[in-house]
């Protein structure tokens, strides 16, 4: 039986070298069917957060090729945080020559951007998503733009990840069954607080999948259709108990999610002026 994994290919360029490279990789692996997506002309950090939630959407493994400091930092630091592996297409092959010639490694600094206003807050977007990804420091959230609430699995990483490629500050709150909101929540007045839900019989599928994904069959009740109905339903009351509103994520690709998230901001912001 083949086992099929997602190759995620990110290039400074055209993508003919990583293509290559994942081309022959593959073809020495036994039993291996792959699915790949490439990024060309990767060059400005502002395109990363669009690459991560794809990533944290669907993981897999990342090669990429990128030469700039600052955009490859950040796109390994996310690639870190999400917990999907990822390669420099030219290590270990770089180190390895500069060990043997004596030679510096050399690499560009920075990206070279013209750094305009857009570009700033682009940067800090994805800087504050990546802080406040899956409940990290949920304690302090009033410099958010936006708080998306949910159940595990409702795809807030992957829409607050593209959000942060539009400029928009997304801090992503996970709501754990037979535990409190966390406090920060409820105080934080400033920003938008959106709840997604997602039906549950299909995220006992997405569930399933990533449970067998980790190997990891010790949780029982993390895919359980009858737990699953009971969280989401909970998650649900809260959500309606807060007045915040409410998305249905369930048949909805991350862009339509983060589009009206944004709808939802602008007529946020039109209505205080």
């Amino acid at each position: 039986m083949n086992r099929t994994i997602v190759l995620y290919l990110v290039s400074h360029a055209s993508g003919e070298l990583v293509e290559m490279l994942a081309r022959n990789a593959v073809t020495q692996l036994a039993g291996v069917e792959v699915r790949r997506r490439l990024w060309k002309t990767v060059r400005r950090l502002d395109q990363v957060p669009e690459i991560l939630g794809v990533l944290a959407a669907s993981p897999g493994f990342v090669l990429h090729s990128i030469s700039h400091r600052d955009v490859r930092e950040a796109l390994e630091e996310g690639c870190r945080h999400l917990g999907v592996p990822y390669q420099f297409a030219l290590e270990p092959l770089v180190g390895q020559l500069a060990g043997y010639t004596g030679a510096a490694v050399l690499s560009h600094h920075s990206s070279g951007d013209a750094f305009d206003e857009d570009y700033f807050r682009r940067v800090e977007a994805m800087k504050y998503t990546l802080a406040h990804d899956d409940g990290l420091a949920s304690d302090d959230l009033d410099g958010a733009d936006v708080i998306i609430v949910g159940v595990s699995r409702a795809t807030k990483t992957p829409t607050c990840m593209y959000l942060a490629s539009r400029g928009i500050k997304a801090a992503n709150v996970p709501l754990v069954p037979g535990s409190p909101p966390p406090v920060g929540l409820l105080r934080a007045n400033g920003p938008l607080v959106v709840g997604l839900t997602v039906d549950p019989t299909r995220l006992a599928m997405i569930r399933a999948a990533r449970l067998t994904a980790l190997r990891d069959e010790s949780n029982g009740d993390y895919a359980d259709l009858d737990a699953l109905r009971k969280e989401v339903l909970e998650a649900r009351r809260l959500f309606i108990r807060r007045g915040w509103p409410i998305i249905d994520a369930s048949h909805r690709s991350i862009e339509q999610t983060a589009s009206m998230i944004i709808d939802m901001l602008r007529k946020r912001a039109g209505e205080t002026h």
